[in-house]
């Protein structure tokens, strides 16, 4: 599942698009990539209304995980970069914090994990912290704006 902050725009989660696709072939739900080795990797044979609700499901999850400091989740915070399903049933999930100080660092990336783990259809998340790029109150919704008054 892969996400995007181009602007204006909120964020889209599409499992079933590996991370060099355009969105006109995010609807193919077998994807065929190739390692840096030159070497395929397995195909993401799912049928596309199970990739829908897996996405569906996923944010939901991510939904559920807060910055107790912030009264607004993650997912609207816009801390979660990029997330990919891979063909065993896998969540990738790259993600990031408000600041590198965060007092939830070591805490938050378990919280993400175990609330994507909840959705059926998934069967392990490996989430990954980066700073780069920083993150900025430009990826926040506009839900997350209203809710903190940043209009």
């Amino acid at each position: 599942m892969d996400t995007e902050n181009t602007g204006d725009t909120r964020d889209v989660l599409d499992l079933g698009a590996a991370p060099s696709m355009t969105d006109a072939d995010a609807g193919d739900a077998a994807v065929t990539s190739e390692t840096t080795d030159g070497t395929a990797k397995a195909e993401l044979d799912i049928p596309q209304e199970e990739i829908e609700r897996i996405t569906t499901d996923v944010i939901a999850a991510l939904k559920t995980v807060f910055d107790p400091e912030i009264p607004v989740d993650i997912y609207e915070l816009g801390l979660i970069y990029q997330v990919d399903l891979e063909p065993d049933h896998a969540l990738k999930v790259e993600m990031t914090l408000t600041a590198p100080g965060c007092p939830v660092a070591g805490e938050m990336p378990g919280w993400v994990r175990d609330a994507c783990e909840t959705v059926e259809g998934v069967d392990r998340a490996d989430v990954t912290l980066t700073f780069d790029p920083p993150w900025t109150p430009d990826r926040m919704s506009d839900e997350a704006k209203l809710t903190l008054n940043m209009f």
